[in-house]
């Protein structure tokens, strides 16, 4: 192996304290990564891939691990090789963010709430660049331009709620690459993006690495994107690695079992081509009972039809509403019994915005919206909170819908306390159930959610929006953040509960895999409109508006072979959603190009 290794990691072994004992993270890893080279770690949650990337960084002590032993090898720019391990703080500040860039997998708890973005951005530049002012904020703008994001010199002045999460997303990319790191670190920096974006990031991170001679450590479980990036490949699997190799040799010819297994549950794009049905993804531990296809009813449980929801911008003295973000642009779909409709789209294409306005959680400008028979839109707060009993939600960011301080069984229970559904040992009894049915472990009732992997925290997510036996659910990017076999067991999960218990899902994504897979119908979205809607065979076998099918090319395929360059994805940059307040949106209206299936007339933009 090369000896101008910018990072190399021998021995590694990672240690952390818990009530119970010593717990280990990682056990015994080595690895290296050369100049201009992608190594992507891969392996499912829990397998020890952030913890090897967090101690490089030396940031493992923050969250109470130790680096028990090993070696942390780096090449400095000037001062030679330098063993991190023994590195002392102060000089560690200088090298992370200067010489070692970290992107990290929730832009939400990366970016600090109370700060700009521009004040964030132009920190490091200021610190480690020495730059002034007025040449840290250009720089900002310019790196916002790089990493694609709509009107940057506004972004400048706004905070991170204001944006959507692959926007936020994109600023934690911008930032970590501010100071042209040698060493760049992306623990899962796509997982939250959609097709469209992460496809240019990917695009944008390989152009970078090789204009700037970079090394990128890129941590993830998705196996399309490790076909995409990868140079070598390191598979770990409970805090081991369990094989490395170039990436054609670990997609044509893997030798260990467990690194088949990860290659077999991906969800690929066209597997389901010629069904009506959602169907369950095969799994590599098999021992799950499998459903039949589902087929669901023709009984419609939600109606919804030309809604409106629209947020107000404020400016000026007076916080006045000066234009207004339109989120959602009169869209109208139904969601049967028993049934799924997905909705599809970029992030910031007002998918959220819709499923939440589905359960008043924002509240829609207009529209009219019928769940089992009741007028949702002119129910009282007491009328919509017991409404609510029935249709639930699972959020896309499990650790912010979790309370940090509550014990797991406590947070799925509390649904069923505040509803009064059940009591004593009948409560204790479904709690354990639930845990059982979202396969934890029960002897995880104790823990608290910051000793969960993410994967782990998004089933206590799923555990309490099913405590109240809900007839819909709202799902809004659930799997989004999981690897493939987690993900693959959650699917069928969901799947599983649908076909016993009859519930209807609306599943927003970006994932058009996983969509493919659950779906009955299939609703695409952009800039606020549905720009096509029809039962998912018809719309992905056979997309008619060019915004779908844009997005079916940008799927990323599972073989290092079938590589997209940047050129492949001409993608138009997305228009602004923001309109002054006088502005008159032209109704959505749809031609029949199949049997239920629409294509948007109207102008969407695109």
């Amino acid at each position: 192996m090369l000896d101008n290794a910018i990072a190399s990691i021998e021995n590694l072994r990672v240690e952390f304290q818990t009530k119970d004992g010593p717990v280990v993270g990682v056990e015994d890893v080595s690895f290296k990564v050369n100049p201009g080279e992608t190594v992507c770690i891969v392996g499912e949650s829990g397998s020890g891939k952030s913890v090897s990337s967090l101690s490089l960084m030396r940031l493992v002590e923050f969250g109470g691990g130790s680096i028990a032993g090993g070696k942390l090898l780096f090449d400095r720019k000037e001062g030679g090789q330098a063993d991190l391990r023994t590195t002392d703080q102060n000089l560690m500040r200088t090298i992370r963010g200067n010489e070692i860039g970290m992107i990290f997998q929730e832009p939400m708890t990366a970016l600090n709430p109370v700060f700009t973005v521009g004040r964030q951005l132009t920190e490091g530049l200021r610190l480690h660049k020495k730059l002034s002012k007025a040449d840290a904020e250009a720089r900002a703008v310019e790196l916002l331009r790089e990493v694609r994001i709509p009107e940057p010199e506004r972004r400048l002045k706004q905070y991170p709620h204001e944006l959507s999460g692959g926007m936020r997303q994109r600023v934690v990319i911008a930032m970590a690459m501010a100071c042209e790191p040698r060493l760049l670190i992306a623990d899962e920096p796509t997982t939250a993006l959609d097709v469209t974006i992460q496809a240019e990031i990917l695009a944008l991170m390989d152009r970078l690495k090789r204009e700037t001679g970079t090394a990128v450590m890129f941590i993830t479980h998705d196996m399309a994107v490790v076909a995409q990036m990868a140079d070598r490949v390191v598979v770990m699997f409970r805090g081991n690695k369990v094989e490395e190799g170039t990436v054609e040799e670990i997609f044509e010819n893997p030798q260990h079992d467990y690194t088949k297994a990860l290659l077999a549950a991906v969800p690929k794009l066209g597997e389901m081509k010629g069904t009506d049905v959602p169907s369950p993804m095969k799994l590599f531990n098999d021992n799950t009972h499998s459903t039949d296809p589902i087929p669901g009813t023709n009984e419609p449980i939600l109606t919804v039809k030309k809604l409106v929801t629209r947020f107000p911008v404020k400016g000026g003295l007076m916080r006045k509403t000066v234009a207004n973000v339109h989120a959602v642009e009169d869209i109208s779909f139904t969601v049967n019994k028993g049934q799924t409709l997905s909705l599809v789209g970029e992030s910031g294409c007002g998918k959220s915005t819709a499923g939440r306005s589905l359960l008043r959680l924002v509240e829609p400008t207009s529209g009219h919206v019928e769940f089992d028979g009741s007028d949702i839109m002119s129910l009282n707060p007491k009328e919509m909170h017991k409404a609510r009993q029935d249709m639930q939600m699972i959020f896309q960011d499990p650790f912010a819908s979790l309370n940090p301080q509550m014990q797991l069984m406590d947070q799925v229970s509390e649904p069923m306390r505040n509803y009064g559904t059940h009591a004593g040992s009948e409560l204790q009894d479904r709690v354990a159930m639930l845990f059982d049915r979202v396969e934890l472990p029960r002897s995880f009732m104790r823990r608290y959610p910051h000793e969960l992997s993410g994967g782990q925290r998004q089933r206590i997510a799923i555990a309490r929006a099913l405590a109240l036996n809900p007839k819909l659910i709202v799902s809004d990017e659930a799997v989004s953040a999981l690897d493939v076999s987690v993900q693959a067991q959650v699917l069928n999960l969901m799947m599983e509960l649908q076909a016993e218990l009859g519930i209807s899902y609306v599943f927003i994504s970006h994932d058009m895999a996983v969509v493919e897979r659950v779906s009955h119908y299939v609703g695409v979205m952009y800039l606020g409109r549905i720009v096509e809607i029809g039962p998912r065979r018809a719309v992905f076998e056979n997309p008619q508006h060019p915004y779908t099918q844009a997005l079916m090319k940008a799927v990323p395929i599972a073989d290092p072979r079938q590589r997209k360059s940047e050129k492949d994805l001409n993608f138009k940059p997305i228009p602004s959603p923001i309109h002054p307040v006088g502005y008159d949106a032209a109704p959505s209206e749809y031609r029949e190009v199949g049997p239920e299936h629409h294509v948007l007339t109207t102008d969407s933009g695109y």
